[in-house]
């Protein structure tokens, strides 16, 4: 079965495209950018802002989806600039505690909205 993930909590897409998907077990999270779901603003310059908003949305997709962080399988990360990786492995480590998904950081151009970091998912619900 094939739902789409629909919440409030989460920034609404800013494209053509779903905050997630239910695939029977697995749960797909689109990227999500650091943006505060009731204004669609950037949440701060920073990485710190933009990184916890970021991981706040996502977890509030999961969440709509009945997925906890816990399930999430593997993380893909993409930063602006790459000598934030260790200040976000620090913001992410706090995030996700002793669990630890798979995971991929790859630095990019640009973003859309001028962000400086995006942040997807996969979960599995078992």
């Amino acid at each position: 079965m094939l739902s789409t993930i629909q919440t409030q909590e989460a920034p609404a897409a800013i494209g053509p495209y779903s905050q997630g998907m239910v695939a029977g077990d697995l749960v797909f999270v689109s990227g999500q950018l650091g943006l505060d779901p009731q204004t669609g603003a950037l949440k701060g310059q920073g990485l710190d802002a933009q990184a916890r908003q970021a991981l706040a949305n996502l977890k509030a997709v999961l969440k709509a989806a009945d997925c906890q962080l816990h399930q999430v399988v593997a993380v893909d990360v993409f930063l602006t600039d790459m000598n934030d990786f260790a200040a976000f492995n620090a913001i992410y480590e706090g995030f996700f505690g002793s669990h630890k998904p798979t995971r991929a950081v790859v630095a990019v151009k640009a973003l859309p909205k001028n962000a400086i970091i995006e942040i997807k998912c996969m979960g599995w619900r078992q």
